[in-house]
């Protein structure tokens, strides 16, 4: 995982000739690149530090500033130029909001969409595979120059690297239930393969380069779907909405629906929208448990927005058994569970994203009781894998209007967001206000 930078003198991070954590993390991973590329011990060591020693905190600026340009159509429409918009059941998900059409880089079929189903409960049925599920090969000469890059990267700028454990989807099987199966991929496989995509995609569209790296990790559709042949890393990212009561300044009763800006610190879309909360579906202690999109989704919201930082699986030690035992929820997860119907989560959509082959279950976190504002609102707070984080009323539709055709937006994230939107305006009543909106391309 990507974290923030750690002070070397805290929390007993190196000194006295120990290597750092991050130095340790860091080894970690060379080691898996210098096995899957077939070379020596220590040679992608070698590799990385000369280029930091290039000086690649200028590039790395340069690089990031120059990748910002690319606006999200942009992106897609280069993808859909390269895969196509559909292919039998599956297209891409789109809808007309408004006057505007809006398309992202979302792989799916209407049986994926729409959803509504509780997770957390029994129609969440994800489940853990037996046996080992790895993936093999070795690496061609571009794919490892460009795992060597972005580690010379993350050195340069202080981020923290660390090869902890992510589900890969194996099997799907969503609709009535989110079931399938799962196995387990060290984090190196997916951030130094087929999560290149996304750089090579941005240099594609923002100065017509080639994209070599695609057509050796997912060259087509097929390859998109073939879930056991690939690495499929994902996300579990909901939109959250807080009912909130009548209030002079604002008007009625409405649902504040939360935004975030993500920061430079995150391994994918930094500087981009999104909604939140948004984690990779991983483990924490129990790999069979956690499993479930619940637990994902349940774990980020707390970590996330109600500030609990032990069970950032990017930062924490592990050393609790239990990570999410309801006696080491956080005040306002605790007030939520108190009583039943106070609120909600619901897996909302399902698809594949085109930039790196992730899959997604877009969600929404509903709280309906309008207490919790004025009790908790005040300690809702982004952690750091936000830059910022943005307000909306659920009854300002120019103000949504504007934020839907916003072009900073994640693909992903717009996926989220957009299905929250629909799912809370058939079950918000007065408190929502949008402009007419039905999916195209499906």
């Amino acid at each position: 995982m990507l974290a923030p930078p750690v002070r070397e003198d805290a929390g007993g991070e190196g000194g006295a000739g120990r290597p750092s954590r991050n130095e340790v993390d860091l080894a970690v991973v060379l080691d898996w690149l210098d096995e899957r590329v077939g070379w020596g011990a220590g040679s992608s060591r070698r590799e990385v530090l000369a280029k930091v020693a290039e000086g690649r905190t200028g590039v790395a600026l340069d690089r990031r500033a120059r990748r910002s340009r690319a606006g999200r159509s942009a992106l897609v429409r280069r993808l859909t130029d390269y895969y196509g918009v559909r292919d039998g059941a599956y297209g891409v998900y789109g809808t007309r909001w408004g006057s505007d059409e809006v398309v992202t880089s979302i792989l799916t079929r209407s049986d994926w969409l729409d959803l509504a189903v509780p997770l957390g409960g029994e129609r969440d049925r994800l489940t853990l595979a037996n046996g080992r599920h790895g993936v093999g090969g070795v690496l061609s000469e571009g794919a490892a120059t460009a795992a060597v890059s972005r580690l010379a990267e993350s050195v340069a700028l202080g981020v923290h690297v660390t090869n902890l454990p992510l589900y890969r989807l194996l099997r799907a099987e969503v609709g009535a239930t989110v079931a399938g199966e799962v196995g387990l991929v060290p984090f190196a496989e997916y951030a130094l393969t087929v999560d290149l995509l996304e750089g090579e995609l941005v240099d594609a569209v923002v100065s017509g380069s080639a994209m070599p790296l695609r057509r050796e990790f997912l060259p087509d559709l097929a390859a998109v779907l073939d879930l056991r042949g690939r690495v499929c890393a994902g996300g579990v990212l909901a939109l959250c909405a807080i009912a909130r009561p009548h209030d002079a300044s604002r008007g009625g009763p409405d649902y504040a629906l939360l935004v975030q800006e993500r920061s430079g610190h995150v391994l994918n879309t930094a500087g981009r929208l999104a909604v939140i909360p948004k984690g990779f579906h991983q483990p924490l202690t129990d790999v069979r448990a956690d499993a479930r999109v619940g637990a994902t989704l349940l774990r980020e919201l707390e970590e996330e927005l109600f500030g609990r930082s032990e069970v950032d699986t990017a930062v924490r030690k592990g050393r609790a058994a239990s990570p999410m035992h309801p006696g080491r929820w956080s005040v306002p997860m605790r007030w939520l569970a108190e009583e039943p119907g106070r609120w909600r989560m619901e897996c909302t959509g399902f698809g594949f994203n085109l930039v790196s082959g992730n899959y997604e279950f877009a969600s929404l976190v509903v709280i309906e009781d309008e207490e919790f504002w004025p009790r908790f609102g005040g300690q809702v707070e982004a952690n750091w894998e936000a830059s910022g984080l943005r307000l909306y009323s659920s009854l300002d539709d120019e103000l949504l209007t504007d934020l839907v055709t916003h072009e900073s937006w994640s693909n992903e994230g717009l996926f989220a967001l957009l299905q929250g939107l629909r799912r809370l305006s058939e079950i918000g009543g007065a408190r929502v206000r949008l402009p007419a909106f039905e999916l195209s391309g499906l």
